[in-house]
């Protein structure tokens, strides 16, 4: 199960100090230039290092006709690269080695979200489509290193609301069925011979996780549970007997444990966190145990199973001191290795990492024309919702200017059941560099906080939800940094939906508004997503909220904001995608005609060649000129 993907889908899917109070810049610091939009978001110049399971080349992508596509060179000879793909009309969405001269990559069209897969002999160059490029959604769930000229792969080509499994043979590109989804698998595990063995089932609310011992037998129920609970199998154990569990079972932060398959029972747990979840458990194929168990507090952190790895990672923070690390990915034996390094300040660099001589490598920068030192710093805070709760978030403040009555920009994220992370952010900086200091929040039902936390969420669009993005608002305020009046919110996806509410529940709290492919319409929303997703509309009815409910679409209503825009006066930018599969095209019309019927100032930018958000360049910069513009215009025009 090294290589796997949970085909479960949810909406658009979908330990930290305070700052108690305001402080001041220095003499010594001052405001960076205004850099241009495109700074921050023209393509980087290299991106997703690997090299390859046997060590001989080192791949990446770059730019090519604007579009991102992948290249490789011998290890040691970045003089000898080639690029081995040739996309011209949108960026390859990722890739990675599936054997020692082969990559595999996925896309999709136009943003339709349907991604297929396809192979690349890096020495040949022959080139491989080895799902349907139309209407079909593709993934690699193992990518058996056992077995070097295979691979197992899961399609809805048959049925597009549920997934089969096939193995591919990279050599005769034939895929042959191993398993026929009965209609109710949504996840499908892999022992450590690439053998189907465990697998979960949902009727969209209830879940089961089945197991077999060997591939001959049926599956047998090893948990039964509701989608609010989580066990989720991450791999088995060394002799393929037990699994490694991430578990939420009497726990309300998720631990890694051991689970006994046979006596159906938990083993020991081997890790867990009071305060936050703990999911991410790294196995070694080379070692044949769990190396490293990673887990987020207000940044990534690490716990370690394995002394080796250990003094690995503490001797690659003696050569790069002050920035957060982490292996992109290793060769066979795990003696060779990608090293990523970041800040909130600073894109990635990639570095060539060889354990047994302990030599490092730099590779190349990311975008080699940044300057960190012109950047925001990115500053994990709390504080307490109007119920006693307490939210988590990040505040930046921008560079060279007091922290003092400062033009407000709210930034809720997408998910809703995700969370915001400390790391660099193009369009956080972008703002910052403008002279605006942006606040994000994970308000209640961000994921990583534990089952009460994100429960908390269910049914509460525009609602608690929401309350935690004002009163992270009042709280700003409060503290000085912002001043009441000069505020605005920007959102994406959820985010967008966020900002609609904002602007409507709250209509004196906001200046203006930019909602990015943001739900209207929670009616509308139910009725048009994805087939893919129609196994969980159940469970999106107890989150969300069920239409055929009558106390439910009367809530729905009541916070669905295309249903009140005469409460609505502020400006808004709105951005969408016209083949968005997710937040249909419609959501941001409905919107849209409602306030240009009430005289309401709205821009309105629609991509007839993108999806759930601008990937295209030039797409990309024209929404956020767009946004800089409107920006300047109704928050820092009147603010300064």
């Amino acid at each position: 199960m090294r290589t796997r993907k949970l085909i479960l889908a949810t909406a658009f899917g979908l330990l930290v100090s305070g700052c108690s109070q305001t402080s001041t810049t220095t003499t010594a610091e001052v405001i960076p230039p205004e850099y241009p939009v495109e700074y921050f978001f023209r393509n980087s110049e290299v991106s997703s290092y690997q090299i390859s399971p046997a060590g001989d080349y080192i791949s990446m992508m770059k730019p090519w006709q604007d579009r991102k596509n992948v290249f490789v060179h011998p290890v040691g000879k970045a003089d000898q690269v080639k690029r081995i793909t040739s996309i011209a009309d949108r960026d390859i969405a990722y890739y990675y080695w599936v054997g020692d001269d082969t990559i595999i990559y996925s896309r999709d069209t136009g943003g339709d979200e349907n991604f297929y897969l396809v192979t690349v002999n890096v020495k040949t160059g022959e080139e491989k489509t080895i799902t349907p490029t139309s209407g079909v959604v593709a993934y690699v769930i193992d990518t058996l290193e056992s077995q070097p000229d295979d691979i197992l792969i899961t399609t809805n080509e048959r049925n597009r609301q549920v997934f089969d499994v096939y193995r591919h043979n990279l050599k005769t590109g034939e895929n042959t069925l191993v398993a026929q989804n009965p209609g109710n698998v949504r996840y499908w595990g892999t022992d450590h011979d690439g053998n189907i063995r465990v697998i979960s089932t949902s009727d969209g609310v209830n879940t089961a996780v089945l197991y077999r011992d060997t591939v001959d037998e049926e599956f047998r129920p090893l948990k039964n549970l509701t989608f609010k609970e989580d066990f989720s199998p991450i791999s088995f154990t060394p002799d393929n007997k037990n699994l490694y569990v991430a578990s939420r079972i009497t726990r309300d932060k998720s631990a890694i444990i051991e689970y006994d398959v046979k006596a159906n029972k938990e083993v020991r747990e081997i890790f867990s966190h009071p305060e936050v979840d703990v999911t991410n458990a790294s196995y070694s194929n080379a070692l044949n145990k769990l190396t490293t168990i990673s887990y987020v507090t207000d940044k990534r952190q690490y716990h370690f199973l394995d002394k080796g790895y250990e003094e690995t990672f503490e001797r690659l923070q003696e050569k790069l001191p002050g920035v957060e690390i982490s292996v992109n990915n290793t060769t066979r034996d795990e003696r060779k290795m990608i090293v990523v390094t970041y800040s909130d300040t600073d894109r990635p660099n990639y570095y060539y990492y060889d354990r047994d001589s302990d030599q490092l490598e730099k590779l190349a920068a990311n975008a080699p024309w940044h300057k960190p030192e012109d950047m925001a710093e990115m500053k994990p805070i709390t504080y307490t919702a109007r119920d006693g709760l307490t939210i988590h978030g990040y505040l930046t403040l921008p560079k060279g200017r007091e922290a003092k009555d400062l033009p407000l920009l709210v930034l809720p994220h997408g998910g809703p059941w995700a969370r915001d992370h400390w790391g660099f952010q193009p369009e956080v900086q972008l703002f910052a560099n403008r002279g605006i200091a942006v606040l994000q929040m994970n308000f209640r039902g961000s994921t990583g906080y534990g089952r009460e936390f994100w429960e908390k969420s269910f049914k509460q669009w525009g609602q608690s939800m929401q309350d935690d993005i004002t009163d992270g608002v009042k709280w700003a305020i409060d503290q000085g940094y912002a001043q009441d009046g000069e505020v605005c919110i920007y959102g994406a996806s959820y985010g967008g939906y966020a900002t609609l509410a904002g602007v409507t529940f709250t209509p004196d709290l906001y200046k203006c508004g930019i909602d990015y492919v943001g739900v209207s319409n929670l009616f509308t929303f139910m009725d048009s997503i994805p087939p893919y997703w129609a196994p969980f509309l159940a469970m999106l009815h107890e989150q969300v909220g069920n239409p055929e409910d009558p106390e439910d679409a009367k809530m729905m209503k009541a916070y669905s904001p295309v249903f009140h825009v005469d409460q609505i006066k502020a400006p808004l930018l709105v951005l969408q995608g016209a083949k968005d599969p997710r937040v249909v095209k419609s959501e941001s019309d409905q919107i849209v005609n409602a306030l240009r019927d009430r005289g309401v100032e709205v821009e309105y930018i629609v991509k007839e060649n993108e999806g759930h958000g601008f990937r295209s360049l030039e797409n990309r910069l024209d929404g956020y000129q767009a946004m800089d513009r409107f920006l300047k215009t109704h928050l820092l025009e009147q603010t300064q």
